[in-house]
């Protein structure tokens, strides 16, 4: 229904129009008429009627003519005599359009009057394609009506064709520019929207043809973009041509950056040179106007051919103008896109391949070699060192050493190898389709490590920055992208454990142990389930009094299977998981659940000291939920001591510090843990709010047979006593450190000498026979 109304609506606009038209012609007439009575003021008589008519229809520059009820002219005014080719309407009258057109052109024409004979009806406004081109794409719009004679029958028709070539021209390119703009935003390729471009704008201007050359990334060269209508020939010769202040229209125009006109290619200067190129093809004039993004950057140049000299004309200047502006608009689009697949699929500090570029391409080239005697080799690097650089230089001089290792790395691979940034500081590196000789791969591969390691300029500064290397090949080390990314991921982890700044290639002993790793840390997860820890307390004593006056909470874990598990087996695998977030929280609560437990049991209320992790001292709000165990537990806040490691405290001081006066406000004892291996300055230690210093193992295992130990813990000793600490010694198991330790002013020991660390039970029974009960 929508459309028919449409088409009705477009009917009577036609038909409209069509009324209009006669309108006017009548009207003219009528002045005409007015002007004659004027001139004469007798009336004039029956050949002067039909003169003034003839002469007022021959003056209309539409075509009026009547033709019998067989298609010959009975009457016509000079526009269609002149333009059917005749000198006087005699000529033409009696002839049909059979005579003076093609076949297919006549018959349609007859159609129409025939149909308007047969039915009686009129028809206005037809738009029709004109037989009679004048050189150029014509239209018309036509109405007929049936010719009667005096007594009302049909003879005949009369019609009436007005030029509206303009008009359908403004359609068609309103028409094009749509259909156009639609290709932008389909995302059509470049090369089909310019050849849409030209040929519309070659429809627009018989004999023109049009070309579109575009700047190339230099900004030194034209490169072919679309020239549908000119010759291959002479498209190549200008392709690559070099810009510049006199090379011909286009080369010229994205020199200066505005539009060139040059009306006879023969003889102006900008040609010289480049004439004879053009020459073979009869071109005499091009107009160039650059193509601008909105920055008004050259994008290239759009230029139109004419086989006449001269210059364009205001209406083809015009459809330059937006022939050039749509060109923009597409290329800058086009830009667009290849910006943000460039960026979804490569890295934006380095430029290389992102994860997501390498996965996708990566299964093909696998595909590739499948069957033949080679391997792609699949190597995974980890930057050694790399956040120190990041930290102390900043990230800007960080992005800068990622630059020129991709760099390094890229030049020191074949085009057919990739090379990937995953982030941060590992890359991939694929070597594609190797010998299967592992002598020739390890070589190749330590070539890329040692351009990686050259010093690298930044800010000033020589920096030298090593790698860690992973290496697993195809098929042999696995037949999958995810399965070769994981083995050599494994391999380099075992490089890092190696000391970093080393090459390791994939191993099935490798895969056991991970899997082991694996099934560990499950393990581990199901034990924090089910509860499967329980807490060992070694004494701590006073060697003043020879008294228990604190506890070390030591961690156990009663494995259902593997019976008791030392920390020593599952901290480190806790730490690297971060499951000793939560285990530590367990500890934490248990300890302090299990003092005032004790104090409830009647025994003296002793300090119990619990270990603190790194990862659990990073925490958000650490000491609060410190503080909230203890209000949950109900132990006092003085009978809790926190040991935290030197290392901890000294990866963020000003951090670390913060968070220990927090906890020293709760009413918390604080302890240096494992003191003398952490490197902590005296500048840093003096401003800890720490209460006590503990000397490592390492240190008094040897004493008192290696006096360097000896001297050693005798100065933490002093400059504990300096510093107002009280000092306590782990690892005490001899009567002779006993008696050094005592000797060198130690407060406070800890170790087998006395007691190995006890279950809850026992240590219990422990304090009762050392007279620590309350009643005691």
């Amino acid at each position: 229904m929508a459309r028919k109304m449409s088409r009705n609506s477009r009917y009577a606009e036609l038909t409209t129009d069509s009324n209009a038209e006669t309108r006017r012609l009548i009207d003219a007439g009528n002045r005409l008429a007015k002007e004659v009575a004027r001139l004469f003021p007798s009336e004039p008589d029956l050949a002067d009627r039909h003169y003034w008519l003839e002469t007022m229809i021959n003056h209309v520059p539409d075509y009026i003519f009547a033709k019998d009820a067989e298609g010959r002219f009975l009457i016509a005014n000079q526009a269609t005599v002149a333009d059917n080719g005749f000198n006087d309407l005699q000529e033409l009258v009696g002839k049909t359009d059979f005579d003076l057109h093609p076949p297919e052109f006549a018959e349609a024409v007859a159609e129409t009057e025939r149909r308007v004979i047969e039915t009686g009806e009129p028809i206005f406004g037809i738009e029709e394609r004109a037989i009679v081109t004048k050189g150029y794409d014509r239209w018309l719009m036509t109405s007929k009506v049936p010719l009667r004679n005096k007594r009302g029958k049909i003879v005949g028709v009369v019609g009436i064709s007005r030029d509206i070539s303009e008009r359908k021209a403004a359609e068609r390119l309103l028409e094009g520019q749509a259909r156009l703009l639609e290709m932008v935003a389909r995302g059509e390729p470049l090369e089909t929207f310019f050849h849409e471009l030209i040929l519309l704008i070659e429809r627009l201007m018989p004999g023109i043809k049009g070309s579109i050359l575009l700047l190339s990334e230099d900004g030194r060269y034209l490169l072919q973009g679309a020239a549908p209508s000119l010759d291959e020939t002479y498209c190549s010769a200008v392709h690559g041509l070099e810009i510049g202040p006199k090379s011909g229209s286009c080369g010229t125009a994205a020199w200066r950056g505005q539009q060139v006109i040059v009306s006879d290619i023969l003889t102006d200067p900008l040609w010289e040179g480049y004439a004879h190129v053009v020459q073979p093809y009869g071109f005499r004039a091009c107009w160039s106007t650059p193509i601008f993004s909105r920055e008004r950057k050259v994008l290239g140049t759009f230029a139109l051919y004419s086989r006449e000299a001269g210059a364009p004309s205001d209406h083809q200047q015009e459809l330059t103008a937006m022939a050039a502006h749509l060109a923009g608009i597409a290329i800058e689009r086009k830009r667009a896109e290849e910006r943000i697949s460039f960026m979804a699929h490569h890295d934006a500090v380095t430029g290389l391949p992102n994860r997501a570029r390498f996965e996708a391409q990566v299964a093909g080239m696998l595909e590739s070699i499948r069957g033949r005697e080679q391997w792609a080799v699949l190597a995974f690097l980890d930057l050694d060192n790399f956040k120190l650089i990041n930290d102390n230089l900043g990230h800007a001089a960080g992005d800068e050493l990622l630059k020129a290792v991709a760099g390094r790395m890229r030049a020191a691979v074949r085009k057919s190898d990739v090379v990937v940034r995953l982030g941060g500081d590992e890359f991939i590196i694929l070597l594609n389709g190797v010998p299967t000789d592992r002598d020739l791969v390890l070589k190749r591969l330590e070539d890329i490590r040692t351009a990686i390691a050259m010093p690298v300029q930044l800010q000033g500064r020589s920096l030298q920055v090593t790698c860690s290397m992973g290496v697993a090949c195809y098929p042999k080390h696995g037949r999958t992208t995810s399965e070769l990314l994981a083995n050599a991921d494994m391999a380099m982890y075992r490089a890092k454990e190696y000391g970093r700044n080393n090459l390791q290639v994939f191993s099935a002993e490798m895969a056991a142990k991970a899997q082991e790793k694996l099934q560990w840390q499950e393990e581990l997860r199901e034990a924090i389930a089910r509860d499967e820890f329980i807490l060992h307390f070694q004494p701590q004593i006073s060697l003043a009094s020879g008294r228990i006056f604190a506890a070390e909470a030591l961690l156990r874990w009663q494995h259902p299977q593997r019976g008791m598990i030392s920390p020593a087996t599952f901290i480190p695998l806790a730490e690297e998981t971060g499951l000793i977030v939560p285990i530590g929280d367990w500890v934490l609560k248990a300890a302090c659940r299990q003092a005032k437990a004790w104090q409830e049991a009647g025994l003296l209320p002793l300090t119990v000291s619990v270990n603190v992790s790194a990862r659990q001292f990073r925490e958000r709000n650490w000491a609060a939920r410190v503080a909230a165990v203890l209000v949950e537990t109900g132990l006092d806040a003085r009978y809790l001591e926190l040991e935290l490691t030197e290392s901890l405290i000294m990866q963020d001081v000003p951090g670390a510090i913060a968070t220990m006066h927090e906890l020293e406000a709760i009413g918390v004892h604080l302890a240096i843990d494992d003191f003398g291996t952490g490197y902590s300055s005296l500048s840093a230690l003096k401003r800890f709010p720490v209460s006590r210093l503990k000397i490592d193992r390492s240190f008094v295992e040897d004493i008192p047979s290696d006096p360097d130990d000896e001297a050693i813990t005798a100065g933490i000793i002093s400059l504990a006593q300096k510093l107002g600490l009280r000092v306590i010694a782990e690892g005490v198991e001899s009567e002779a450190q006993v008696e050094f330790l005592q000797r060198s002013g130690c407060d406070e020991i800890q170790g087998y000498f006395f007691s190995p660390p006890l279950s809850s039970q026992d240590f219990e029974t422990l304090l009762r026979r050392s007279g620590c009960d309350a009643e005691g």
